[in-house]
């Protein structure tokens, strides 16, 4: 009798054990009773009926990293490149991810390896190289629409390395330098273009200014002369005299004063000189009295001035 006792009371507590689970967090249990599925274990204590119903399918609701072998695919200009990179999912349907797939890990991995080498494929070398964000979000979104029967979201999917051939890497190497070069070269060019436009606009506005400055010259000669002609006009060849004989002594006074000047040689006669002296006293006096005639200079010599011998 003790020992019957003693063994339902070993059943009783093997019972027990078999009948309480402990779900961890984050984790959700099938329950199958004698090989069909009834209900799921939420995390935390839950009991199930001993021998008749066991534990199924232990499944992680997590989101869960899924590493893509590297594996080696053709571009669409026949260029090949070495490629690997991550998916990220959770399982939001515990039931069809564990009854609807075998093996939830290794499918998700073929699939990903099988999209990634058709989108790859679609695409040139440059357009692999530099479309990285298309190509991530092309895959998640066929990713994401194979696996929604099986209860399952990609959240993001990653390529971690494009890797070109070494042939191909010297290739792009060579491209790039040979692109930088041009680049310098016609720097180099567009500046000195500039350069030589400037300077020619500057040798242009030099010119212009200097035309107007000689027009503005001229025009300042030419009203001086209609000035000292409409003077003259009162006085008549004595004015222009005078005009001319005061010239002709500036000129020699310029002369005398110079510090440069050691000798002058004047190639004129002293009567001359007096006689170019007289001719300026007598249109002085003439400008000073109006209406009188200028009175001639007794012994003078025609000098050479400015308009010819007189």
């Amino acid at each position: 009798m003790e020992f019957v006792l003693l063994a339902v009371v070993i059943v009783a507590v093997i019972a027990i054990f078999q009948g309480v689970r402990t779900v961890p967090q984050g984790h959700i249990w099938t329950v199958e009773r004698f090989g069909r599925f009834t209900r799921t274990l939420e995390p935390g204590l839950n009991l199930i009926i001993p021998v008749i119903d066991r534990v199924g399918r232990r499944i992680s609701i997590q989101e869960i990293v899924l590493d893509i072998p590297e594996q080696a695919v053709i571009t669409k200009d026949n260029a090949a490149v070495l490629v690997d990179g991550i998916v990220y999912y959770r399982v939001m349907d515990v039931v069809k991810a564990a009854y609807q797939v075998a093996n939830l890990g290794a499918a998700l991995e073929a699939l990903a390896m099988t999209n990634l080498r058709s989108v790859i494929g679609s695409m040139t070398f440059d357009e692999t190289l530099s479309k990285r964000e298309e190509i991530s979000h092309q895959l998640m979104a066929v990713l994401d629409a194979a696996t929604d029967p099986w209860g399952v979201k990609v959240t993001r999917v990653e390529l971690r390395k494009v890797e070109p051939p070494q042939n191909l890497i010297e290739a792009m190497n060579m491209q790039m330098t040979a692109e930088r070069r041009r680049r310098a070269v016609v720097m180099e060019a567009d500046g000195k273009r500039e350069a030589q436009v400037l300077e020619a606009r500057g040798r242009m506005e030099a010119a212009e200014m200097d035309a107007q400055a000689r027009e503005r010259l001229a025009r300042a000669e030419a009203l001086a002369v209609e000035v000292v002609a409409k003077a003259a006009e009162g006085a008549g060849g004595a004015a222009l005299g005078y005009f001319v004989a005061d010239k002709y002594m500036a000129a020699l006074k310029g002369l005398a004063s110079s510090p440069n000047t050691k000798t002058m040689i004047v190639p004129i006669e002293a009567a001359g000189m007096a006689g170019a002296i007289g001719q300026v006293m007598a249109t002085l006096s003439v400008v000073g009295a109006p209406g009188a005639a200028p009175p001639a200079v007794p012994g003078s010599v025609p000098t050479v001035g400015p308009f010819g011998p007189r």
